[in-house]
């Protein structure tokens, strides 16, 4: 396993993305994307990133103010992908770059490795990918796998969300055992017939794996043994 990267900086109070985190694709939506959002909303996700990077800034940012609405609504938040906030506070951006990152409140940077992990400064998050192969991104990987994300977990200095051809209840149970924070979830909800059933299933199978991992560290630490979290799940 991978020890922690020394000497990089650590969130003393994490208030980033966690639990069910819904990435958009309009192309993958069977009605408008807000609808789908909305629908995601319901169901329980408190955080979403607008991708849609190919679309006019102006188009973009009507289309963050109208999912902002949407997340206003339950004290959620919109973390959006690239350099431009669109006159928000939260940015997620690829592994290459920029360094320095804007000066935002809130930012998240894709990883895939130790390298790209190692390049880490002031982030808050990453995401961690692909953890399963993926529909939305044929052929890119190879996938990490439950151990895989796990070990990169382990070497991460900032909290994680995996992603990558998450889709069932079980793939996010090994994702959270792997010691994920979150799960960052796109082509499950977007191409859902009910975005909300889906954002709830997922949901529910989160906040259950979390308090299983949850209890097992508190029983670990009662007995005086070290408290770390296994996949159970390495072949899903």
């Amino acid at each position: 396993m991978e020890a922690p990267l020394e000497g990089q900086p650590r969130t003393k109070i994490y208030a980033g993305p966690t639990g069910v985190v819904v990435l958009t694709d309009r192309r993958a939506v069977r009605g408008a994307l807000v609808d789908v959002v909305a629908g995601a909303v319901g169901g329980g996700v408190r955080w979403v990133v607008l991708r849609e990077k190919d679309l006019p800034r102006a188009e973009r940012l009507a289309l963050a103010v109208d999912l902002r609405a949407v997340l206003a609504e339950v004290g959620g938040a919109l973390i959006v992908a690239g350099p431009d906030p669109l006159d928000g506070d939260a940015v997620h951006l690829p592994a290459a770059g920029p360094y320095p990152p804007p000066a935002v409140g809130l930012f998240g940077r894709s990883c895939h490795d130790t390298a790209e992990l190692a390049r880490l400064t002031t982030e808050h998050y990453v995401t961690l990918s692909p953890v399963y192969e993926t529909r939305t991104k044929p052929g890119y990987g190879p996938a990490l796998r439950p151990a895989g994300l796990a070990a990169l977990v382990k070497a991460s200095p900032v909290p994680v969300l995996a992603l990558g051809g998450i889709e069932t209840p079980a793939q996010v149970a090994a994702c959270v055992e792997a010691g994920a924070t979150g799960v960052a979830v796109l082509g499950a909800i977007m191409r859902a017939d009910d975005p909300g059933e889906t954002a709830t299933t997922l949901g529910r199978a989160f906040q259950e794996a979390a308090t299983r991992v949850t209890r097992t560290h508190l029983a670990r630490s009662d007995e005086g043994q070290p408290s770390t979290a296994t996949t159970g799940e390495e072949d899903q």
